[in-house]
Formats: C-alpha cells, sequence, structure tokens
C-alpha cells in the first residue's frame, strides 16, 4: 500500500496524526511538500525589469527561492520526526493543486486536510486547491480536519422549497 500525504503550513500535523492513527505501520508513506514558483518568479522579474540585470547576485529572487527550500526542508523534517517511521519525501514546484494530483496517480491514499473556512461543516470547508484534488485525485482521499471539527450545528439550512 502507497500512501501520498499532502503537507501545507499550518494543517501538515492533523495530515500525519491520520497516518499514525489510520494506516498500518508496513505501509510505503510519501510525504509530499509543494511549493509554488510564483513568488520567487515575480522577484526576479521585478528585479530585472525595473532594476537592471547588471548584478544577477542582488536578485532577490534567488534569495526567496533559498527561503522557500530551507522551508520545506523544516516542514518534510518535522513530519518525519512526527511521524516516526519510515518514509519517503517528495519536493515539487508547480501548480499546486495539479502536482498533489499527479503526486497521487498510483498511490492507494491521498491524506490531505481541509484548506478553506474551518469554522463550520460544509462545501466551503475546501478551498481552491483542495476542492481540485477532491475532485480530480486519482485514487481515495482521505480528507481530515486540522483541528477538531465544527459543531454539527453549523451545517447550513436547507434550501427553501418552493
Amino acid at each position: 500500500m502507497r500512501v501520498i500525504v499532502w503537507l501545507v503550513e499550518g494543517t501538515w500535523p492533523a495530515c500525519v496524526d491520520a497516518v499514525r492513527t489510520h494506516v498500518p505501520h508496513a505501509t510505503d508513506v510519501v510525504l509530499l511538500h509543494v511549493a509554488e514558483p510564483g513568488v520567487p518568479g515575480l522577484a526576479h522579474g521585478a528585479y530585472a525589469g525595473l532594476l537592471g540585470r547588471g548584478h544577477p547576485e542582488r536578485d532577490p529572487g534567488n534569495r526567496l527561492e533559498d527561503l522557500d527550500t530551507a522551508s520545506a526542508a523544516r516542514l518534510l523534517d518535522a513530519a518525519t520526526e512526527r511521524l516516526g517511521r519510515p518514509c519517503t519525501r517528495l519536493e515539487r514546484v508547480g501548480r499546486v493543486e495539479r502536482e498533489v494530483v499527479a503526486a497521487a496517480e498510483g498511490a492507494d491514499l491521498l491524506v490531505a486536510a481541509r484548506d478553506g473556512d474551518r469554522a463550520r461543516l460544509g462545501p466551503h470547508s475546501l478551498g481552491r486547491a483542495g476542492r481540485f484534488v477532491v475532485d480530480h485525485a486519482p485514487c481515495p482521499v482521505l480528507l481530515v480536519w486540522p483541528e477538531a471539527a465544527p459543531d454539527i450545528t453549523t451545517i447550513p439550512p436547507p434550501p427553501p422549497r418552493r
């Protein structure tokens, strides 16, 4: 069995805990982190367009790429430690939702956390990326709440009957 665990800053502990609770120990676990290329790319473009190309060592995009890489490594280190069992670490760069779906190809399970409104039950508890992943995942998805689930009284009312 191969399980992909989508790690996102702020919600990753719930995903790792779900694996520890619901996935047999002998399972091949892959911790996945996906970085968006947008911010460093914008900084590269701004520097090149507005400030010139004469000093590439001053390009702020390079520093942002280094910060992204260091942040991803720290997150993966913390997740590996919390998991407490052998795992594979996978870092990807690109459109997050598409990279997660691509990484889940051939997997038996994808573990993900809700990324939208976590104050109430309902469809808005999934953000844009989470909705895309749930709708397009090529395998079953274990969707977890990053904290305790909201009370059942937060379910939106039914539409009025006509």
